[in-house]
């Protein structure tokens, strides 16, 4: 089993969905008492968050790239960035390292064109939805995504900040979010990507008018299937 790093901490509501979902899928796999390999370093996140309010993208370039290189030096053999906001450095970061980063967009954009949705509708902080790095990407790699309009946008990232990320999972909240859905299915969106690490907290992916992509549980997958590679395949061989 190989060893996963992960960047954690943005925040860590989420980086400890990270932790579990990944022990629980070795483990399911593995069997037994089997948890994962893995190192975690969990940033200050509201130190990150000033950088992102003041649009420091290199400092914040800088101090993940840092932490991925003690990980990698800690014995990761892979990475992840606990976040889809920061993947918008994703490639700074990825520069640090000689190890893989497992990318988050692109692991999404796998599981949407495995399913046959082409124009999902992102739901994410404002970072994610407005700077372009994320429907770019996946663009490029044949999805074309759509988001809600600047009202609902301000309203998801407030929800994200707020609440979702000091602990707080509201059902007036859900309800917004799927009023938001419905506005958005209604003008063709085909699939809804749970964008931000957090929004697993407050939607089911499994309970939605349309098909649902939480991007925490598919980077989590992909950092399990890069762990286990060839050992798994024999385990699998072999039942």
């Amino acid at each position: 089993m190989q060893t996963i790093g992960l960047i954690g901490g943005m925040s860590f509501e989420s980086s400890a969905v990270y932790y579990r979902l990944i022990n629980e899928m070795v483990r399911e796999r593995r069997g037994g008492l089997t948890s994962a390999d893995l190192l975690m370093h969990s940033v200050n996140f509201d130190e990150i968050v000033s950088m992102q309010k003041a649009g420091d993208w290199d400092s914040a370039a800088s101090r993940l790239g840092d932490v991925a290189l003690h990980l990698q030096i800690a014995g990761a053999r892979c990475m992840l960035i606990c976040t889809n906001t920061m993947h918008l450095i994703a490639d700074q970061v990825a520069s640090r390292i000689s190890v893989p980063l497992i990318h988050i967009i692109d692991e999404t954009a796998k599981s949407l064109k495995a399913a046959g949705r082409k124009r999902p509708l992102l739901l994410a902080t404002r970072y994610t939805m407005e700077h372009g790095f994320y429907a770019n990407r996946m663009k490029s790699l044949g999805v074309n995504v759509v988001v809600p309009e600047a009202a609902d946008r301000t309203s998801v990232h407030d929800i994200i900040f707020n609440e979702l990320c000091a602990g707080k999972v509201l059902d007036s909240s859900r309800d917004k979010l799927m009023q938001m859905i419905e506005r958005e299915r209604a003008k063709g969106a085909d699939s809804i990507i749970l964008g931000c690490t957090e929004i697993c907290l407050i939607l089911d992916p499994k309970h939605l008018p349309l098909p649902g992509f939480d991007t925490t549980e598919i980077h989590a997958r992909a950092a399990v299937e890069f762990a286990l590679g060839d050992e798994q395949a024999r385990v699998i061989a072999a039942a």
